[in-house]
């Protein structure tokens, strides 16, 4: 009768070394994919953990005693909820005129062509290539030259100029797998352009224009560089905060970010969610 020797179990496995790197090479994505998260979430953490704080200064830099004080008088510092008001404006109105432009002149650059097409391409990925700081230096002289006083307005002309090409950006994007036969499926039963345009083209592009305004919209109402270099006298909310660096950040501040995250965040979540109920109909 033959006899087999049994190999202990741990070693038909492998060395705990041998292990890890077998469960690593089958988890590597999800590893690298939570390590990405985390990396990403814990300034965000921070910065909602510490709008909590009661600071025993003017700089909430360091933990001291929870508190909902900063989240009942969220505006309760000097000049801040002007600073918000302006920057919620401005970032409204260019996310809207941006859109509006961007979106048409997608459309344009990925249907038509026309002389100067490859030019315009250029043009429109100029300002996202150049440094913001030199953007900002060019507006400023701009301004200067032609006598037009820094003021929101300026702001607003500046925000809408590089949001526009963010925005054609996504656009395109979305219009890359566009099936046109459902627009020539529309036309062939009667429609109009018009018509085709809002009830066939509009509504299966409108995701990319929903995220292409939301990123303008984060752009415009972040953006310090070049609002420093066009503001004047204005005082956005990324200004007034730079001011405040230097004798104190309020816990307010945590606050308005929290919220704005926070909106932010919901927005995605209602859009996800309106996209698989139209799918799920």
């Amino acid at each position: 009768m033959t006899t087999v020797a049994l190999q202990p179990a741990a070693r038909s496995h492998g060395t705990p070394a041998q292990r890890i790197r077998r469960w690593l090479g089958h988890n590597a994505l999800f590893v690298y994919t939570f390590a990405a998260i985390v990396y990403l979430m814990l300034p965000i953490a921070v910065m909602i953990l510490f709008s909590f704080n009661r600071p025993a200064g003017k700089s909430n830099f360091a933990w001291r005693e929870f508190s909902f004080d900063a989240w009942l008088n969220p505006f309760a510092p000097l000049g801040l909820s002007d600073a918000v008001m302006a920057s919620l404006r401005i970032a409204f109105i260019s996310t809207i005129v941006a859109t509006i432009l961007g979106t048409l002149i997608g459309l344009g650059l990925t249907r038509y062509v026309f002389r100067g097409r490859a030019a315009t391409n250029l043009i429109i990925f100029l300002p996202m290539a150049t440094p913001e700081i030199v953007l900002g230096a060019s507006l400023l002289t701009l301004f200067v030259s032609i006598g037009m006083a820094r003021n929101e307005l300026t702001i607003l002309i500046a925000h809408i100029m590089f949001n526009i090409s963010y925005v054609v950006v996504t656009i395109r994007a979305r219009l890359a797998g566009f099936d046109r036969r459902l627009e020539e499926a529309a036309m062939d039963l009667g429609a109009t352009e018009m018509v085709t345009f809002w009830k066939v083209t509009f509504p299966l592009i409108f995701p990319g224009i929903l995220a292409a305004a939301m990123l303008a919209f984060s752009l415009s109402i972040d953006d310090f560089v070049i609002t420093n270099f066009t503001a004047g006298s204005t005082v956005t909310l990324p200004m007034y905060i730079y001011g405040a660096t230097r004798i104190g950040v309020p816990v307010q501040v945590n606050v308005i970010g929290t919220i704005i995250f926070g909106t932010a965040v919901g927005a995605v979540l209602l859009s996800t969610l309106l996209q698989r109920r139209d799918r799920a109909a």
